[in-house]
Formats: C-alpha cells, sequence, structure tokens
C-alpha cells in the first residue's frame, strides 16, 4: 500500500506499507527517513528535533547530495541543491506483494540554472522490500558537458556508536578531513574520537556490525564512501541535532567524491546505486 501524507505544517511525504516493511519517503529532497523491515530493527537514524519544512534539510535518514557532494563546488550550498528541492513522484508501484518501486524526478529550472547553468534529469529509483535499494540516476540534457560529485548520506541507526565495528575498508586509501592528509588506511573501524574520512578505490562490500547485527552495503557506480561521526564537540554544535546524538548514528555514505567524480557528456547518463541488507 502506498499513501500520500503530510504533515500538519502541509510536508508531503509517501508512506509504503508491503509485506517485507514500511518506509517514509519526503518529496523535497527525494529523502527516505524510515525503513523498518519486518523481521528487522529500524535501519535508518532520524533526529527528533529534525523540523520537516521547505527548505530545510531534514537530519537523518539518506539525505542526497548532488550535484555536489561537501563544499567540492564553491558556488554552490553544501551538498548541493538536491536535497531541499521538491521532486516529482513519477511513479508509485506495488510489484508484488513484497515489493515497491518508487520513482521520483528532479529536473532543471530558472532557479537551477542560476546556480548550476546546466540542464538535467535527475531520477531517484527507491526498491523497498526485506532489503533496501536506491539509485540516484543522472542524465545530461544540455548540449555541453558537466561534472558532478555525488552521495547517499546514509544515517544508520545504531545502539551506541562505542560498539560499532566498520569492515570491508582495509588498505584503501582515503583522505582524513580533520587532517587533510590522504593515506592508507588499515584495519576495521572503531569509534573513539570524531572521524570523517574519504575512502578510495572501492569494489567491495562494506559490512557494519554492532553486537549481534550486522548491514551488508553494496554499491555500484561509486568507486569511493564515505564514514562520519562528529562526535561530543562538533555534534553539540550541529542545527537540528541533541547533544548526545553522536551515540546513536553513524554515517556510511556510498558516494562518487573528489578523484571518483563524474563527467556527463551530453544526454549520457551515470548511476549510483547502494543496496542495504540487514543480515
Amino acid at each position: 500500500m502506498i499513501q500520500l501524507k503530510q504533515f500538519d505544517n502541509g510536508f508531503s511525504y509517501l508512506q509504503v506499507n508491503n509485506l517485507s516493511c514500511s518506509a517514509k519517503i519526503a518529496l523535497q529532497g527525494a529523502h527516505i527517513f524510515e525503513f523498518r523491515p519486518v523481521l528487522h530493527d529500524n535501519l535508518l537514524w532520524l533526529s527528533p528535533i529534525s523540523e520537516f519544512k521547505e527548505q530545510s534539510a531534514i537530519r537523518g535518514g539518506i539525505p542526497i547530495c548532488w550535484p555536489s557532494f561537501g563544499n567540492n563546488n564553491p558556488a554552490l550550498a553544501q551538498h548541493g541543491f538536491a536535497r531541499t528541492s521538491l521532486f516529482t513522484l513519477i511513479s508509485a508501484e506495488d510489484i508484488n506483494p513484497n515489493t515497491t518501486q518508487i520513482i521520483l524526478k528532479l529536473t532543471d529550472t530558472q532557479e537551477t540554472r542560476e546556480i548550476w547553468n546546466y540542464q538535467f534529469e535527475l531520477e531517484v529509483i527507491f526498491t523497498l522490500s526485506e532489503t533496501l535499494s536506491v539509485e540516484l540516476k543522472t542524465t545530461n540534457k544540455d548540449i555541453k558537458a558537466f561534472k558532478i560529485t555525488q552521495a547517499l548520506h546514509t544515517y544508520f541507526d545504531i545502539s551506541d556508536i562505542s560498539h560499532v565495528e566498520i569492515s570491508g575498508l582495509d588498505n584503501k586509501p582515503c583522505f582524513d578531513a580533520l587532517t587533510q592528509k590522504t593515506e592508507p588506511f588499515y584495519g576495521n573501524i572503531t569509534f573513539n574520537e570524531e572521524f570523517d574520512r574519504v575512502f578510495q578505490n572501492l569494489h567491495d562490500t562494506i559490512l557494519l556490525k554492532e553486537n549481534n547485527k550486522t548491514v551488508e552495503i553494496k554499491s555500484s557506480g561509486s568507486n569511493s564512501a564515505v564514514v562520519w561521526n562528529p562526535w561530543i564537540d562538533k555534534c553539540a554544535k550541529m542545527s537540528a541535532m541533541e547533544a548526545d546524538a553522536y551515540k546513536e548514528f553513524v554515517c556510511i555514505e556510498s558516494a562518487n567524491a573528489y578523484e571518483d567524480f563524474r563527467v556527463l557528456q551530453p544526454q549520457e547518463s551515470h548511476s549510483l546505486k547502494a543496496t542495504f541488507t540487514t543480515l
């Protein structure tokens, strides 16, 4: 079952329920902010004080960073404009009793061309079953090439950051945003301080483990990933974030970041896809 709903302030979202899962997807930002497999806990963390209002990014779920990741393009706001843009619902279909597919689309407008002067089409394709799949399909509709960096800025719900271990990134080159150094990272990732790194040359599955819970993250159209937790000091200064929220989430972002940027020629498309499975 698929329902279009609104919060009291008129902010619109889709409520999805099938035999395998339930989910909530905001039309603004094509932003999934809840995904609950029937047999497992909620996959995504959402700040309890995040505001659902126009032109304000949702804190949690999976924000879409596009057409620029971070401050890669200084002409754009951090993480681009897609996450606060209103998408159009193209299709919503129950493929079978266990699987639902939602397609949302964003195209250029006079407003977007004033800050990023290209004609484009961005489709976000959600496939919701016992697993969650999110695909960003960018098509260049212009007569000139353009460059994108992007990410699925996924906030994973956890019980305590001190119990988390991330594997699959051993011996990968990475840029440490805190030290501004690029060097290999060795071993599995655990947390006892702020962590903000962009990993490159990825071709393997990433595993997020906490106690007896494991989430498998598989990406395609991507050779980079971001791992982030703001820890105590930064968390206390962030908007729509409670002071101790850093304990409750970790971000693992399937990306085309930094040297993993993509250049699309006229009429060319590129898909970045991530699939999340709770094992």
